[in-house]
Order: C-alpha cells, then sequence, then structure tokens
C-alpha cells in the first residue's frame, strides 16, 4: 500500500529534473486533463481525472506502487498538499513545487505582490473575499467556477476597481485582460483564472514593507483607535469617544467583515472599523458627514464607501452587511437592519424608554439583548476639573442562531 505521494507543481515551464525523475518512476498519475496529456506522463501508469481530492487521496492510499500528483502552480499554496496531508490518508507528501499561479499573474502584470491581499473565492466565500476586495487597494483573487471575475464585479457594485485578469496561465491559451470592474460582467472568461484587483489611494505607499499582505491602515497611522477624530470631532459635539470604543469592541469588526455605520456623523467610527481590515459603508443624509467619512478615511489611509442617504429607505440597496452600527434612526432603522440578519447590531440610545423600544424591536427581530449604561466624565489634567460628561445607553443586538 502506498504510504508516500510525490506532488508536482506545474506552470507551462518545462518540469524540473527532480519533477521528470518522480514523474518517470510513477505507477499512477493523478491530475487535471491538461496534466494527464504532458508527454511526460508515463504510457502505462495509471491514471486518475483529479476532480475529488480526498477520492482520489483514498485510492493513491491504496495503490501498490509510486504515485503522482500533478497539480497548476504551487501545490502548497492554497493547492491539493492540505487535503493529501489529512491524517485520515496516512500519506507522506513530498513536495517538487513550482510559481504558484499568483507570482505568475502579479509577474504578467509587471507589479509588485508583497502587498497584496491573497483570497480563494468559492461560492461559499466569493462574499467575503469581495469585501476584502472593498477594503483593500490591492488584492489577488483565486477563482472557482461561479465565483469569477464577472461574479466579483458585479458584488462590487458602485466601487470603481481595475481588474487584471490572467486566464489558463501556462498555457497555450494565456491571456491578460486589463479592465475596469464596470465592463468586467460583460465578458466571458475561462478557468481556470487569477484576478488582481487594484483600486483606492490608500495603496500609494513608497518604500519597501516589512510585513506581506501590508498593513490594513497606513504604516504612518497613529497607534490606537477610538482617538479624538480633531475637527471632525468638533462638527459632531454628541459623539463620545468612549461610546465610540465600546461600540467598536461590541461590533469586532475584521478582515472579510462589510460593516455598515447607518448615521456615521464624524465618520471616525467607520475609519476604525477600516482600519480593522473590515470593508466599510458609512451611511448618512447629511452631505457634510459623508465628507468627513471620506476624510478621515484619507487620514488614516484606509478605503470606505460613503453612501448618501436617509436611512431605511437607502438600505435596501446596500450588499448584506456582517455587523451593524446605527446612529441614528431609532426603531425604524433597527428593525430594518434586524430584517438583513446581520451577526451583530450595536447601537445607543439617550433615555430608557427609547432604549426599551430599541431592545424589544431586536429581541422581535431574532436578536439576543445586552444593554449597559454608559457614563464617562471627560477631565482636564491642569486642574482636574470636570471637562465633558456623557451618559449613554448602549445596546448590542447579537444574532440568535436557529436551534437545530
Amino acid at each position: 500500500m502506498a504510504d508516500r505521494v510525490t506532488v508536482i507543481g506545474w506552470d507551462g515551464s518545462p518540469l524540473t529534473a527532480a519533477a521528470r525523475s518522480a514523474l518517470s518512476a510513477a505507477t499512477l498519475v493523478a491530475g487535471a486533463a491538461h496534466h494527464l496529456a504532458l508527454p511526460e506522463v508515463p504510457p502505462g501508469a495509471e491514471r486518475i481525472r483529479l476532480g475529488s481530492v480526498d477520492l482520489a487521496a483514498r485510492r493513491i492510499a491504496g495503490h501498490r506502487g509510486s504515485p503522482v500528483v500533478l497539480a497548476d502552480g504551487d501545490p502548497g499554496f492554497f493547492g491539493v498538499v492540505r487535503n493529501l496531508r489529512a491524517p485520515q490518508h496516512g500519506l507522506e507528501v513530498e513536495v517538487v513545487p513550482a510559481v504558484s499561479s499568483v507570482a505568475a499573474a502579479f509577474a504578467r502584470a509587471g507589479m509588485p505582490w508583497d502587498d497584496a491581499q491573497i483570497v480563494v473565492a468559492h461560492s461559499r466565500t466569493l462574499r467575503r473575499a469581495v469585501n476584502v476586495c472593498r477594503a483593500r487597494p490591492k488584492v489577488a483573487v483565486l477563482t472557482s467556477p461561479g465565483a469569477g471575475p464577472a461574479e466579483l464585479a458585479l458584488l462590487l457594485d458602485g466601487v470603481h476597481r481595475t481588474f487584471v485578469i490572467c486566464e489558463e496561465l501556462g498555457t497555450e491559451r494565456e491571456q491578460v485582460t486589463v479592465l475596469t470592474s464596470d465592463k468586467v460582467a460583460d465578458h466571458n472568461w475561462r478557468d481556470p483564472n487569477v484576478v488582481i484587483v487594484i483600486g483606492g489611494a490608500a495603496g500609494a505607499q513608497g518604500g519597501a514593507g516589512w510585513v506581506a499582505g501590508g498593513e490594513p491602515g497606513s504604516s504612518a497611522q497613529v497607534r490606537g483607535w477610538a482617538l479624538p477624530g480633531g475637527e471632525s470631532r468638533q462638527a459632531v459635539e454628541s459623539e463620545s469617544l468612549q461610546l465610540r470604543a465600546a461600540q467598536l469592541a461590541r461590533l469586532g469588526p475584521r478582515l472579510g467583515d462589510l460593516v455598515w455605520d447607518i448615521g456615521c456623523g464624524s465618520g471616525e467610527l467607520a475609519a476604525d472599523a477600516a482600519r480593522f481590515g473590515a470593508a466599510v459603508i458609512a451611511v448618512d443624509d447629511d452631505p457634510a458627514a459623508c465628507i468627513r467619512a471620506d476624510a478621515a478615511a484619507r487620514r488614516h489611509g484606509v478605503l470606505l464607501q460613503t453612501v448618501r442617504g436617509r436611512a431605511p429607505h437607502v438600505l435596501e440597496r446596500l450588499p448584506e452587511p456582517d455587523v451593524v452600527r446605527i446612529g441614528g434612526g431609532g426603531v425604524p432603522v433597527v428593525t430594518a437592519c434586524a430584517d438583513r440578519r446581520p451577526e451583530r447590531i450595536v447601537t445607543h440610545a439617550s433615555t430608557r424608554d427609547e432604549a426599551e423600544a430599541i431592545s424589544a424591536a431586536l429581541t422581535e427581530g431574532g436578536y439576543v439583548v445586552e444593554c449597559a449604561l454608559l457614563q464617562s466624565v471627560e477631565l482636564d489634567t491642569g486642574d482636574w476639573s470636570e471637562r465633558e460628561r456623557s451618559v449613554v445607553f448602549l445596546l448590542a443586538g447579537h444574532r440568535r442562531e436557529p436551534v437545530s
């Protein structure tokens, strides 16, 4: 029984000596159709068309001989190596890598990629991949059937990006196309492909970075979050830094999330959420608030989208959120957000009656509600006199999971 399998990466280049040696001795070869058609595959070897990797792994584990798996690019980078190494198969894996499809795509585009975020788009992860494209200025997307360039572009509706679409890298049919996102859905694209999604000024940094994938915000950003926002804070006197910090803590924004900030006010909470890596849509009926949100994003070196309009009506055309912060609008806005089923909804109220009404709306919408009465007193450390006092009810709704 086989307990060892050699996995060979292929990027369209001639196979290395190590790869040719392993392949020439193979008694079983698994791979895609274009891999099995390679002239180096021994004529007498058993051939397996690679569909389900787990099924192929079971056949390899039961094979008496020398099995080889052929895969595109670097098979250890979002490739078959992870599945083959699963404990239930009992296989020892030796890898002969090639250039990954992401590295090849950026090489074709003539771009550095140490500052790029890399995501995989399947039908179950497509929305989160799109959210990363909203939040980051340079993203490489490893696509799959049904979650390709057209689907990415359609879900990015309203957000301008440039797509570099690399089809069938390493083959004779290789093609690289550059289009703006609004044109991508008009075409049919061949699998497999890698899409580089570029846009926004946040990625315009000089010099070399120090961490692959880049930081959520600019390298020059001030340490900390929920900080005073300068002029924007004076424009929105009702905002409390302590309330903003507590709301962010309960939202827990992260890479792959889409945050709605409804009634964005100073824009500082929206910018802070973006600094955590989340995609953010800042909504406000006041054009000055949208301007402040854009200014906060520029100041912190992050990307976000502003939408001017009155909630709840404007929310109907927004993509599905993961978490929502409501800065104003009361029960009607809370109810409209609950109908969209985000994981968390965070808001506040000035009076107990208002807090009870919002809590009832969240509970009716299927959320478990927490409420805390927050009092903060800002002091002047020169003479320790009271400068500002704020008392507010903080409400957080967590979506109740259905009982199975």
